[in-house]
């Protein structure tokens, strides 16, 4: 198991696209605040992760996912008692006022819609890590 500082945000990111999956990974790296990604491509490994290993800070959940969708695992942690106050926060290409209102009905922390290129996806990222580090660490 990876042991990480505790001073680096620890953030679990839900997503099946194998290409969105490496696009969040370049941008995480490029960012100057120390950040520790944990990736699972579906919510049923996700769920496992979440049982079998300390907290994270933050989920980071994609919506649209075969087996399970984001729905689904957003219902599953906030049914659990270890993980009901985890902040999750989605990350989605849908902007369907319907699905940004069910997030919400089911306790998302925030919903983003992905920016659709790689600059302004780096941007978002960037916002969310300063945004949860400094909520996480702020003295």
């Amino acid at each position: 198991m990876t042991v990480i500082p505790p001073e680096v945000l620890n953030v679990l990111l839900i997503d099946d696209d194998p290409a969105d999956r490496l696009l969040a990974e370049e941008a995480f790296a490029a960012q100057d605040s120390p950040v520790h990604v944990a990736i699972c491509e579906d919510g049923p490994s996700a769920l496992a992760h979440l049982r079998a290993h300390p907290l994270p800070h933050v989920v980071i959940l994609d919506l649209n996912m075969p087996r399970m969708s984001g729905f689904d695992v957003i219902r599953e942690i906030r049914a659990a008692e270890r993980t009901r106050h985890l902040p999750v926060v989605i990350l989605s290409t849908s902007d369907n006022a319907q699905d940004v209102a069910r997030a919400y009905d089911l306790l998302a922390s925030s919903y983003m819609v992905k920016s659709r290129d790689f600059p302004g996806f780096v941007q978002q990222l960037d916002h969310f890590v300063r945004f949860w580090h400094d909520c996480r660490f702020r003295q």
